[in-house]
């Protein structure tokens, strides 16, 4: 007999879904499933040399099904699918897509199945960087500032500069556009079987952060903000929407048609959905004050506080401050880097060029063990870099990186800066490159900290979390000495999930808030960093050193993107 209540986790990452089956009495995973989604893998409609990611939502779809089935089978008990009381999504975002009255993404439609411009525009697509320094100088007109809570920068990853760059791209899915849907609001439709974009639930989360949403507007910035931007926005603002929900409520109960494709009841609730690191922040139990790092291909930086002591500040720079956008009746702020475990796994594809591209054809080895050497090392050539960078003495004099490789995110977003790596001799080698991309990712992440500490919003404590966290005890070690401050590591592998899951109990009304849920599902910690002081003062110099040179960067990119005078072209010349 099934006396427990079952709820189900769903978060969609940058190369794979996952579900978690969760037991929400005690936060016992039942079962998980991933799915990597196949047209990604193949790196179909993307051109990452124009900085452009999308996504097909058939990836999106296939993925739902599967994860959720498979979990249900892995479970065994068909009585468990009965006991299954909600199920809630996390994102990656701002991952928007056009979609028409219906609701439905055009790249589900048969014009439009092989169109980039009509499927989701993910997270570290940068082709709106334009766009967003145009609305950026565009705020400036307005006596309103629109820009205030979300650092007072707007992000070529965010929603305006992505839906107005594909309006300006694409004549065809302009005209079919009737509404712009973050990937996170659109996952919840579907799943209560949806057919009015006009009815749509969609999360503060996404609308806080990256759409201009605010209480104190009454909404949305008013239809002459973008209008006088460019008139191809004209109708948007009416056609998105004005109410938002935060993720402890109900988005509607699974459909009739999604109840029979996953062996489930109509009885489910389903969620309203957010992106993957709020969620996550929640999944690893955050706490007020502290930063929680949710650290994968980019890092997410989440802050939770009391919004009474918040009062009036605005942190300048980050990703946007929002009432309940993490835990509902708290201020939820947002920071992040856009390149992390993408830095290190770029490094990585640099150095697997020779195996990659000549070992197949090797006249040596066959190609099955060709095949097989090469997935060895690549399995293996991070944990070794790791170790031997480890092993290397700590010097002020050490080889130097600038973590900007995909752009800076936080704080003040800037994606037209470049990574670079600096200090090089005959003598450096792999691990000492390695060792200074790791430490230049991590004074990025203090950058972040310095700048929440400066505006008067303290961070008192760190909390890793995903898959760099678990996985690179040198990476966190650093980590600790570079912060001069202990971190905190989740003991959950599925933080994002398990924090969808938690939000899917409290939408089923098993728990009355979310921090319950938190308190009865969270798993707690198995790992704890401590700074090495002997370290620690190096650090520090080395740190001031990449402020340095970091505002050097920035001062040549700005002037490499500025127009060239007369005497410019003569320096040139």
């Amino acid at each position: 007999m099934i006396q427990d209540s079952y709820v189900i986790g769903v978060d969609y990452g940058s190369d794979s879904v996952r579900s978690v089956l969760v037991n929400a009495q005690n936060g016992q995973e039942i079962a998980n499933s991933v799915y990597y989604y196949p047209r990604w893998q193949k790196g179909l409609f993307c051109v990452p040399a124009a900085n452009q990611f999308r996504q097909h939502p058939l990836d999106y779809v296939e993925g739902l099904e599967y994860t959720i089935k498979e979990c249900l089978s892995q479970a065994g008990d068909p009585a468990i699918a009965k006991a299954v009381k909600g199920i809630a999504v996390d994102t990656t975002g701002s991952t928007p897509v056009a979609v028409d009255k219906t609701g439905t993404p055009l790249a589900l439609l048969p014009e439009f199945e092989n169109n980039p411009n009509a499927m989701f525009v993910l997270w570290k697509d940068h082709t709106g960087v334009g766009e967003a320094a145009e609305i950026n100088a565009h705020a400036e007109k307005f006596d309103t500032n629109y820009l205030k809570y979300v650092g007072g920068i707007y992000s070529s990853e965010w929603f305006w500069a992505k839906l107005l760059h594909v309006l300006r791209t694409d004549e065809e899915v302009k005209n079919a556009c009737y509404s712009w849907v973050e990937h996170c609001d659109w996952i919840p439709f579907l799943l209560t079987g949806g057919n009015d974009v006009t009815q749509m639930k969609r999360g503060v989360c996404s609308a806080g952060h990256k759409s201009l949403w605010a209480e104190e507007f009454g909404g949305l910035p008013p239809q002459d903000f973008f209008t006088s931007l460019d008139p191809v926005l004209s109708g948007f603002t009416e056609r998105l929407f004005t109410e938002t929900y935060t993720s402890d409520q109900a988005a509607g109960n699974l459909s009739t048609e999604w109840a029979e494709r996953l062996g489930l009841t109509t009885d489910v609730v389903v969620g309203v959905g957010a992106f993957d690191a709020h969620m996550g922040a929640v999944g690893g139990q955050i706490e007020p004050y502290h930063l929680s790092k949710v650290m994968g291909t980019s890092t997410c930086d989440m802050l939770v506080a009391p919004i009474e002591e918040v009062e009036d500040k605005l942190v300048k720079g980050i990703c946007g401050q929002v009432p309940g956008s993490i835990i509902p009746g708290m201020m939820g702020l947002e920071a992040g880097q856009s390149a992390f475990g993408d830095t290190y796994a770029w490094f990585k594809r640099i150095l697997m060029w020779p195996m990659q591209n000549l070992l197949s054809q090797s006249k040596t080895v066959s190609p099955e063990t060709a095949e097989a050497l090469i997935n060895e090392i690549s399995d293996n050539i991070i944990p070794e870099l790791s170790k031997q960078a480890d092993a290397l003495p700590l010097s002020e004099s050490d080889e130097f990186a600038i973590d900007w490789f995909n752009g800076r995110r936080t704080p003040d977003a800037n994606q037209m800066l470049k990574g670079a790596i600096l200090g090089l001799g005959l003598g450096s080698d792999a691990p000492r490159v390695f060792k200074a991309l790791v430490e230049a990712t991590c004074f990025g992440a203090k950058m972040i900290v310095d700048r929440f500490n400066e505006q008067g919003v303290p961070v008192k404590g760190l909390i890793g979390l995903g898959g760099v966290a678990k996985k690179s005890p040198f990476i966190m070690q650093m980590m600790a000495d570079v912060m001069d401050m202990p971190i905190r590591i989740h003991k959950s592998e599925q933080t994002c999930a398990i924090g969808a899951a938690m939000f899917a109990a409290t939408a089923a009304g098993i728990y009355s808030k979310v921090e319950d849920a938190m308190a009865a599902m969270g798993q707690g910690f198995d790992a704890e960093y401590h700074p090495n002081q002997d370290r620690v003062a190096v650090y520090a110099t080395r740190y001031a050193k990449y402020k340095a040179q970091g505002q050097s960067i920035e001062e040549l990119t700005s002037s490499a993107n500025a127009p060239v005078t007369d005497i410019q072209e003569k320096v040139v010349r």
